[in-house]
């Protein structure tokens, strides 16, 4: 049924140069830098091309404002008293987890789809458009399976739920359920990111563990089950918490959920184990080592989300200012407008583009490529993060006094900009994981050498650059100049992958305006550049 356009003839004035709301999108057909990415990478564009409509529908925009606007509420006890600790959700969010669920979120990386992490990577991006809140408990569902292979038996009753193509949301133990979700606990008051100095402490009990301690984060805390840390004789520990017993609930006390700047429809909250059941998972001691298989498929997300909310900030700019005149002239055909759009365009491909080159290195089956991933996550992980607020904002301000106003999606946008940059390590924690991967990981180094070498030869901008990288740091930095030193690198990786894959017109400009000095400090101070041919990307 068509949508009735508003009535923009009132009684004291007519509603003009207002561009009208699009209450309909299709996130992949609207996107061409995504189809040729993932394409390129091997994702299932099928699959892309479903969920992508899907996720623009009119009652999933609206399902995704609800859930935004109606935030998660927390029930400790019920009216007589009892303990329950359960989070109550607007539907507007069981519908969203829904829409992610089915169409593979989580899924596609472990059920045999072709290119299936790539898939899994497009489809975050597609999703942090709709609703980045929802992306959460998807998000460590998706990256908890490969942690659960420490334990065969564990994984047996668990990865196959966690990869179900379906979202069941009751609170009943896992062998009841037709699909699970998976949450996260580590951070405790103490120790921030320092998560040996966790005071959680666990004791065994039979053929379990039981855990008595405070995390001051709990991501997601209606999931199915958690994977924790604590401490037991041997040292720390990676645990797999059920959130539901058969016929009891784990002592798994909310505390308060957290009252964010953003992220309004997921729940995050404190928690305290008392004597809570756990189930060890890997070796004790072990607990760092087996938990990271998590963190690293977590950061894919946290690399590829930003690049997300900068396609969605960058389309409402794009479409405001392709529809609103000013000064006689529409916004888009204007010099310096076209300036500010393109090279905010600029750092949305490039985060893409290294953020899905990351994605298709979990997907290859060579050392090669599995070395590349754990340099190529952290390097997307760092420099998107870091752009994505300054792309934000720029695309607010593109629309005026309106991109300030609750109504458009600008303000959740900006809000939404920093988390991804804090989540799963702050942007110091990954520049010190990425100088310890390149001293502790030879493999990686080379491959990243690889990756930069083969874009060499094209453009005289980029060879200097890479050659001037070099001679700045022959080994490795000090730690003061982490940062300097990761965001050359994630740049000049970035420009590698325009380089190969991209029109000659985008390679070019962000080369020339990235990778030297030739430009201000500040959005949209750029040299001359193909602007038309960098702005029909967005289109």
């Amino acid at each position: 049924m068509p949508i009735s356009a508003p009535d923009a003839h009132l009684a004291t004035h007519e509603v003009a140069n207002q561009p009208v709301p699009r209450r309909r999108r299709d996130f992949w057909a609207e996107d061409h830098v995504l189809q040729a990415a993932a394409t390129r990478t091997g994702a299932d564009t099928t699959a892309l091309a479903r969920a992508g409509a899907a996720f623009g529908t009119p009652e999933a925009l609206t399902a995704a404002d609800d859930a935004r606007r109606d935030k998660p509420r927390l029930l400790t006890h019920d009216r007589t008293g009892r303990r329950v600790d359960e989070v109550h959700f607007n539907a507007g969010y069981h519908a969203c987890m829904t829409l992610g669920l089915e169409h593979g979120y989580a899924a596609t990386a472990w059920d045999g789809t072709p290119g299936g992490h790539a898939t899994h990577a497009a489809m975050v991006y597609l999703m942090s458009q709709l609703e980045p809140g929802a992306c959460c408990p998807m998000t460590m569902t998706y990256a908890a399976h490969p942690a659960l292979a420490a334990d065969a038996t564990l994984a047996a009753e668990w990865q196959p739920k966690l990869a179900a193509r379906t979202y069941d949301p009751r609170p009943v133990p896992v062998r009841e359920k037709a699909a699970v979700t998976m949450g996260m606990a580590m951070t405790e008051k103490q120790g921030g990111s320092d998560v040996r100095a966790n005071a959680t402490q666990a004791v065994r009990d039979g053929d379990h563990y039981r855990l008595t301690g405070h995390k001051w984060f709990c991501s997601a805390p209606m999931s199915d089950g958690f994977l924790t840390l604590a401490q037991a004789p041997e040292g720390l520990t990676c645990f797999l918490v059920p959130r539901w017993l058969d016929g009891t609930r784990n002592p798994f006390r909310l505390q308060r959920l957290k009252d964010k700047l953003g992220n309004h429809a997921n729940a995050s909250s404190e928690v305290e184990f008392d004597q809570t059941l756990a189930y060890r998972l890997g070796d004790e001691g072990a607990g760092v080592r087996t938990i990271i298989e998590m963190v690293h498929h977590t950061r894919l997300d946290t690399a590829m989300a930003p690049a997300g909310l900068m396609r969605a900030a960058l389309s409402e700019a794009q479409w405001w200012a392709a529809s609103r005149t000013a000064f006689q002239r529409r916004l888009i055909d204007q010099p310096l407008m076209r300036a500010v759009l393109a090279d905010l365009a600029l750092d949305w491909e490039g985060t893409l583009a290294l953020g899905l080159a990351a994605a298709h290195a979990f997907d290859g089956d060579s050392e090669a490529d599995r070395a590349l991933s754990r340099i190529a996550v952290a390097l997307a992980k760092y420099l998107g993060n870091k752009l994505c607020p300054i792309v934000t904002v720029e695309a607010m301000e593109a629309l005026g006094g309106m991109g300030y106003v609750e109504e458009t999606p600008m303000p959740m946008l900006y809000r939404e900009a920093p988390l991804n940059g804090i989540w799963e390590g702050s942007g110091n924690v990954i520049c010190l994981d990425i100088l310890r991967t390149l001293h502790r990981a030879p493999d990686s180094a080379e491959a990243l050498t690889a990756a930069l070498m083969a874009a060499t030869g094209t453009d005289r901008a980029y060879d200097a650059a890479l050659k001037a990288h070099v001679a700045r740091w022959p080994g490795a930095p000090d730690e003061a100049e982490a940062r300097w030193f990761a965001e050359s690198l994630a740049r000049l990786l970035a420009a590698a992958e325009l380089i190969r894959h991209a029109p000659g017109a985008v390679a070019d400009a962000f080369c020339a305006t990235r990778l030297t000095g030739d430009r201000g400090r500040l959005t949209g101070a750029i040299p001359a550049a193909d602007h038309g041919a960098i702005l029909d990307r967005i289109a």
